[in-house]
């Protein structure tokens, strides 16, 4: 008769020592965390210091959030697709499982973009959506990294399943230039303001608009750092928990 704990006594008592991506992502984790503690605060403090614009009043302060978080956005699919290639050239599973956390992390943020731009529209067009170019394009990047998620919930653990998902983040990676020069693109013709460039915000408002980039990229990092471990320990849990299953169910 064989004990039912000889199976699971097989798999790892501990988790796995992380390597790869994922030694980076844990030891990233606590120094992350304290730089965006004090990027935050440093952030939230200019903000409040910034003048007020003349014409759009206190409203124009989001554009210390909005912006940012698009570019956090940007920066996870970016992360989403190149992971992807990754695991496409080395069929490593970290790098699969890295991927999917980048989509996760920038779904996030393109929530919040889509969240706070309604707040400006109302405040500078009175109203809360126009189908500009720019905001119809955020909103079908949204849809698109969200069926990559989809696409992995319902085909979890299979191998086809992340070569096509990996496959389907470059390409959705196109979405990206066209979003950002989607105001040269609608030639004059598009109600949402155009982009930044150098000397385009006023006294006193670059400096916070700065903290703003990078605090919030400092928060990408650390989320995904986070979602990164996160994966690893489940992925540890659930090799786990079926060898405990199979060894309950072996003929004693």
């Amino acid at each position: 008769m064989r004990d039912p704990t000889t199976a699971a006594a097989a798999a790892p008592t501990a988790p796995p020592t992380p390597v790869g991506v994922e030694r980076v992502a844990a030891a990233w984790i606590r120094p992350g965390a304290v730089l965006t503690l004090v990027l935050g605060v440093a952030w939230l403090v200019a903000a409040w210091r910034a003048p007020i614009d003349s014409t759009q009043g206190i409203v124009q302060k989001i554009l210390y959030v909005h912006p940012p978080l698009a570019f956090g956005a940007y920066l996870g699919f970016a992360c989403t697709a190149l992971f992807g290639a990754f695991y496409l050239g080395t069929r490593s599973v970290r790098w699969d499982r890295a991927a999917r956390s980048a989509a996760e992390v920038g779904v996030l943020f393109c929530t919040l973009v889509i969240v706070t731009g309604p707040i400006w529209a109302k405040g500078t067009w009175g109203r809360w959506w126009t189908w500009d170019l720019r905001l119809t394009l955020t909103l079908l990047l949204w849809f698109v990294y969200l069926a990559y998620l989809l696409l992995r919930s319902f085909a979890e653990g299979s191998e086809r399943a992340a070569r096509f998902a990996s496959v389907y983040g470059i390409a959705g990676l196109l979405i990206i230039p066209l979003n950002y020069f989607a105001i040269d693109l609608a030639g004059g013709r598009s109600m949402h303001p155009s982009n930044l460039e150098r000397g385009s915000l006023g006294e006193g408002m670059g400096g916070p608009f700065l903290l703003g980039v990078l605090a919030n990229l400092a928060a990408f990092l650390i989320l995904l750092a986070l979602r990164v471990d996160l994966e690893r320990l489940r992925e540890w849990r659930e090799e786990r928990a079926l060898a405990a299953r199979i060894a309950a169910e072996e003929p004693r």
